[in-house]
């Protein structure tokens, strides 16, 4: 039975009870010390805005657990990836990164400035190697070396929710990925089959002290809510925070296909919860998609479907993230997410954030 433990924490506990939780939910037993981890951060937006993004406290609760219980710093590799919108080393600085890492004496690597290759899976994958015929293309220095996936509690109007599952695929394929949105929940199933040969230890850490509803991953509302989650199995854990936000687990097909090709458990009833009773939480979440996303989709499944390669797949591409920026960074940011920011800094997580 896989086990998720969920606690429920404050601005004050919350940098103790992260250790409490990675404790409870066995983290030693899933991540072999004998090898480097990679400390994949979530960045979905290079601008900071609440539950967006991994939050400073979640990246110092986890680091601050590991060194605390001996691991070497130098032995542990905090990363993330670019998209064609995101900047990971402003997105680092923009979201407080930059100064717990070099409180514990770690340093960022940008993804973009590693070397990257071809690798060729031993197990089948559902839709990748058809979105990628040329080959799959990895970090080459994730192979052999442990993962903490450090995701936030948010809807997603791709994939209904994203997690620890999705966490991995800003780090496992190149920044053309949005070429996967098509396919998401195949993919995202493959994301995990992938992770079962690379890395020799997983394990996640989910924050949801401040958690997003609506629009995700980016024009949401934030919604203070106080929990962290932690788990060996990112489906089971995927699925919990599922749950609490109001969602069946196992209506969102990529936590039902993962579970039924058993690659992790997705249904609640099978899933050991430590920690807090959650049973009767629900957020009363709902996913909705953005003006971009609502595009995105139209071209890929929609009327303009037979227009998607001249649009998505040609020289054509760059008005994509132009109007993305556009729409995100000079429209939605301005005119409704300051406001959004602006309450959430009266909030007493808002006071933690302005202290790092």
């Amino acid at each position: 039975m896989s086990t998720v433990a969920v606690l429920k924490t404050s601005p004050d506990a919350v940098l103790d009870d992260y250790k409490t939780l990675m404790d409870m939910g066995g983290y030693k037993s899933y991540l072999p010390e004998q090898h480097d981890t990679l400390l994949k951060l979530n960045l979905s937006w290079t601008k900071f805005f609440p539950a967006c993004s991994t939050p400073p406290w979640q990246l110092e609760g986890v680091v601050r657990t590991l060194v605390q219980d001996g691991w070497d710093p130098s032995r542990l590799i905090p990363v993330e990836n670019k998209t064609v919108v995101t900047n990971p080393r402003l997105g680092a600085r923009n979201n407080k990164w930059l100064p717990v890492l070099e409180k514990y004496g770690l340093t960022f690597v940008p993804l973009p400035e590693v070397e990257w290759i071809k690798y060729e899976f031993n197990t089948p994958l559902l839709k990748l190697h058809e979105i990628f015929p040329e080959g799959i293309e990895i970090p080459k220095m994730f192979v052999g070396k442990n993962v903490i996936h450090l995701p936030t509690v948010k809807t997603h109007g791709h994939s209904t929710t994203t997690g620890a599952i999705k966490n991995a695929f800003g780090g496992l394929l190149k920044e053309a990925r949005h070429y996967a949105h098509k396919y998401i929940h195949e993919v995202l199933v493959d994301l995990l089959i992938m992770q079962k040969e690379l890395h020799p230890g997983v394990f996640a850490v989910m924050d949801g002290t401040v958690c997003g509803d609506g629009a995700g991953p980016r024009t949401m509302d934030p919604k203070v809510k106080g929990y962290i989650l932690a788990s060996g199995d990112s489906v089971a854990v995927d699925a919990v925070a599922a749950k609490m936000m109001g969602f069946d687990p196992m209506a969102i097909d990529y936590i039902r296909m993962a579970t039924e090709m058993g690659l992790g458990c997705g249904d609640i009833g099978e899933i050991e919860i430590v920690g807090e009773d959650v049973s009767e939480v629900n957020f009363g979440f709902h996913t909705k998609r953005s003006l971009v996303i609502t595009g995105d989709q139209i071209i890929r499944k929609g009327w303009l479907r037979p227009l998607e390669k001249l649009l998505l797949h040609s020289p054509l591409l760059f008005w994509a993230p132009l109007a993305s920026n556009i729409y995100h960074d000079w429209y939605w940011y301005p005119f409704r997410g300051r406001r959004l920011i602006s309450e959430f800094l009266d909030t007493d997580w808002g006071e933690l954030w302005k202290t790092y």
